[in-house]
């Protein structure tokens, strides 16, 4: 069964493929977004709105822990998948351990980094002034479970690259609704606070890790595992390493522009504006699942075709995924253009003995963010093409141009203009540098692809 479900790859109509392959995928990405957007619902109603900035300002450096796992699980995945392609199953397994130990080794090492230095890398991150006290709480105890979220999202990278989306869907499942069922007890029932907010993810990684650790001990892999698959092998980690650093790399510029953002939103308006982008962050998460998620399906059904020299499919299958992904983010768009008060409502608590301070904040957020909600989305139409465009290149393995197009829209746009539009603009600086980053990156990316295309595949 394993098999042929990997084979299916090179075989069934693209657009069929496609959408099998790519459903999982948004409903995984989808049920993690609405984990994070319920988790801050009930962190600012049960909790309140400080508690929201503070979940912010830890998220980024605790996701770039976890994104080692991820970039490890997505560089490697690209060498399975062409290896499964090519009919090289050795090498596709002895990828696989190669990715266990290198996760394991890179994660602990971080986390620990990450606990001595928790009293700088906080306040650099934006948790300043009232936020700090909830951020800190929240991060070290967070951080206990981040190894197993990276072992999870490596996990879940290989379960698509073998062609097994629905199980890569369930290990986004299961944390978010672990989440949420702890949420509710720690938080509503036990009143924990930020700890139980805190205690409640770090659990749902560590039951999704043992969920993922099943999957590769059942029949349903084709990635068996022993001793000798987890001894380095230099070629296999080096290209790991050089294709995993596309991701790792947007992380980090993720991070980083976080850091930024954070810095000049308190600048502009203290905890409360910050308090805005939090919740913009969260729709961002959120709003954008079918497009990620076609992405996530392109990326086996590319590399296995290219592995198997089927360059007419892959051409076939770069033009259905940019058709697919635009049409979804032409909804979206249409969507938050309509009802952004609404989303931004939901996000609220409208308890009459909130204390003033949090009322004060809300009325803040109620006030600015429907307005940057519809300047930050306005170019969603048009970003598939620039999302599939840099995922290509990751499929194929060719890790130089999947890294400069990845990094093009934050990394050389996004970060020049976030530090020169608000000094002529103020707030509105800020969020008018989204689409106008999304727009460059856009036509960037579509130039080079499409002579790429041109040049090796016919």
């Amino acid at each position: 069964m394993a098999k042929s479900t990997s084979e299916e790859l090179g075989t069934a109509p693209i657009g069929q493929l496609l959408v099998k392959q790519s459903v999982p995928a948004a409903i995984g990405i989808l049920v993690m977004s609405l984990n994070v957007l319920i988790d801050s619902v009930f962190v600012g109603n049960w909790i309140g709105s400080i508690a929201i900035a503070a979940i912010s300002v830890v998220l980024p450096i605790s996701f770039f822990i976890a994104a080692l796992g991820m970039s490890i699980g997505v560089g490697g995945a690209s060498i399975i998948s062409r290896a499964l392609g090519a009919g090289d199953i050795r090498k596709a397994r002895k990828t696989f351990g190669n990715q266990i130990s290198l996760t394991f080794i890179l994660t602990i090492t971080m986390v620990l980094a990450g606990l001595i230095f928790v009293d700088s890398l906080i306040p650099l991150f934006g948790g300043k002034g009232s936020i700090f006290a909830p951020a800190k709480v929240y991060y070290t105890i967070i951080l206990y479970g981040v190894p197993f979220l990276a072992f999870t999202m490596m996990g879940n990278n290989v379960m698509r690259a073998e062609g097994k989306p629905k199980f890569a869907m369930q290990t986004m499942i299961i944390p978010s609704v672990v989440n949420l069922l702890m949420d509710y007890i720690l938080i509503n029932v036990l009143d924990m606070g930020m700890e139980g907010a805190a205690w409640a993810t770090t659990i749902s990684y560590s039951i999704s890790f043992m969920y993922v650790v099943f999957f590769f001990f059942s029949k349903y892999s084709e990635l068996k595992i022993n001793l000798d698959y987890l001894k380095p092998d230099f070629p296999i980690l080096k290209e790991i390493s050089s294709l995993g650093a596309v991701t790792l790399s947007r992380q980090a510029v993720i991070s980083f522009t976080t850091l930024l953002m954070n810095n000049v939103l308190f600048g502009l308006g203290g905890e409360s504006m910050i308090a805005v982008y939090a919740i913009i962050g969260r729709i961002l998460m959120f709003a954008l699942f079918p497009v990620f998620g076609v992405t996530q399906g392109f990326l086996p059904i590319a590399g296995f075709n290219y592995g198997a020299e089927k360059y007419g499919r892959v051409r076939q299958s770069i033009k259905t995924a940019i058709t697919y992904a635009s049409i979804l983010g032409s909804m979206v768009f249409l969507g938050l253009l309509l009802f952004p008060e609404a989303l931004t409502a939901v996000f609220l608590s409208d308890r009459p003995d909130l204390p003033l301070e949090d009322q004060l904040v809300n009325a803040f957020v109620l006030e600015h963010t429907p307005n940057a909600i519809r300047w930050v989305f306005a170019a969603t139409p048009i970003i598939a093409l620039q999302l599939i465009g840099a995922a290509y290149f990751q499929a194929i393995g060719k890790a130089v141009p999947a890294l400069l197009l990845t990094l093009t829209r934050q990394g050389f746009f996004f970060i020049p203009l976030i530090l020169i539009l608000p000094q002529f603009f103020g707030e509105l600086g800020v969020w008018i540098a989204f689409p106008i980053a999304d727009v460059l990156a856009t036509v960037v990316t579509g130039w080079y692809l499409k002579k790429e295309m041109n040049a090796t595949l016919g």
